[in-house]
């Protein structure tokens, strides 16, 4: 009875990612980013606009991140803290809805996006300080691949439903099997489309129930929740003391740079297409049934790899492949490849760039399955969720630099092309430092 009601703690936390994943999949990447360029109409101008809505997100979860960590550590009130922020995440979701063609306020549906997106990663702090709950260090590779590989096929089985049933062509106001939007939506105000909101937020509403049944707490010594305050002197105390742990130091500045172009390739992934190779958001979708379908895979093999080879080469190896991706996507376009001219209507690019999706996917799977265990490795027994805090801090301390950084080159370049070139330089810096970190943290003998 206790292996099972164990087993069960594990899917139950495998459910958070498989109900979370849409939100990266369906909002941030492939339905809605490539939608705002179809509103807005110029794609250097919507890429410029998404940056600067991902850069306000960024800056907010890094200034929240590491004082929630705090608390949780303390107060052992994870849960409590998991359901605020996934109110927070359905409320955003569902304003997404009012992203109309003909009457669009901006402000406003950015307004709700950020909102969700910031309770989707105050969320997850919570959800990944639970793994090493879950198994010992031998393990928590695999169980931590596992659930990345389960929350990417939660993803793809939301954006097949997405293209499928709602998600209308501009052209031909059909679905990508040629249907009407479901529910009699309205194709000429793309309500299908916009249904991408609540449709993410009703996901998580269903999917999060095994989590919250199944998932249970340790039992915490400490009775008294810490203030605010206190939390973050508690934070502050270990950001000056980071220097005394260089290997989970050189992690964490690592980890910033790796993950933020990351997530800049995820970001901008889908409104790049709309863009420089004029998909719509059908075409946008099929890109991310590919990347997904990669992803689920190289997650699942990441995590045994995790556990035979260590989450060091694992991340290298990953951020290699990353570097290639980001190169190539400066020299794909609709009319040349690696600067060689091409016929008009040559399907190259549109090849190029879904290996570049697949590569994409296979990579990023693997890096952040193989990141939050090397989390584990590196952070100090009883500051677990602290230490994912200030994973959390690194991971978005520099959110609001590369999708600004892009937002700049990009406006200043008028090209989506060169505007994405600074992922590059993050990948190359995230790679040197990892030469530092010791794969079983400072405490290694």
């Amino acid at each position: 009875m206790r292996v099972s009601t164990f087993r069960r703690r594990i899917w139950g936390w495998f459910f958070f990612d498989w109900a979370s994943q849409p939100y990266n999949t369906l909002l941030i990447t492939f339905i809605f980013a490539p939608y705002v360029k179809e509103l807005i109409g110029d794609g250097a101008q919507a890429q410029t606009v998404w940056a600067t809505g991902i850069a306000v997100a960024g800056i907010l979860i890094a200034l929240g991140a590491p004082v929630l960590g705090a608390l949780a550590d303390h107060s052992g009130a994870r849960m409590q803290w998991i359901k605020v922020f996934s109110g927070m995440y359905v409320i955003g979701a569902f304003g997404i809805w009012w992203a109309t063609p003909n009457d669009l306020n901006l402000v406003l549906v950015l307004g709700f996006f950020i909102i969700g997106m910031v309770g989707m990663e105050f969320a997850t702090i919570f959800t990944n300080s639970m793994l090493p709950d879950l198994g010992d260090k031998s393990e928590i590779g695999r169980i931590s691949g596992s659930g990345w590989a389960f929350g990417y096929v939660g993803g793809l089985a939301a954006l097949l439903v997405m293209l499928l049933f709602f998600a209308e062509s501009a052209s031909t106001g059909k679905t990508i099997v040629g249907l009407d939007p479901a529910f009699g939506f309205d194709a000429a105000q793309r309500e299908g489309t916009r249904f991408v909101g609540p449709l993410t937020g009703l996901w998580y509403i269903v999917f999060m129930v095994p989590f919250f049944v199944w998932v249970t707490e340790p039992a915490r010594n400490e009775s008294k929740a810490l203030a605010v305050t206190q939390a973050l002197k508690i934070v502050l105390r270990t950001i000056r003391h980071l220097p005394q742990t260089p290997s989970m130091f050189a992690y964490l500045a690592s980890s910033m740079f790796y993950r933020d172009a990351l997530n800049g390739m995820y970001f901008f992934g889908g409104i790049y297409a709309a863009g420089v190779l004029d998909w719509d958001v059908v075409q946008v979708g099929v890109f991310g049934i590919v990347a997904l379908i990669s992803g689920a895979i190289f997650a699942w093999a990441g995590g045994h790899a995790d556990d035979r080879f260590g989450p060091k080469r694992v991340i290298m190896s990953a951020i290699l492949a990353l570097l290639l991706v980001a190169v190539s996507i400066v020299f794909i376009s609709r009319t040349r490849v690696y600067g060689i001219d091409l016929e008009p209507g040559s399907i190259l690019p549109d090849a190029f760039f879904y290996v570049c999706g697949a590569v994409i996917g296979a990579a990023g799977g693997v890096i952040q399955s193989a990141s939050r265990t090397m989390m584990v490795r590196q952070a100090r027994p009883g500051h677990v969720a602290q230490s994912f805090g200030l994973y959390g801090l690194a991971g978005k301390a520099t959110a609001f630099i590369a999708p600004g950084m892009i937002g700049v080159v990009t406006a200043a370049s008028g090209s989506q092309q060169i505007g994405v070139s600074p992922l590059i330089g993050l990948l190359l810096i995230g790679l040197v430092l990892l030469v530092w970190v010791k794969p079983q943290g400072d405490l290694a003998e």
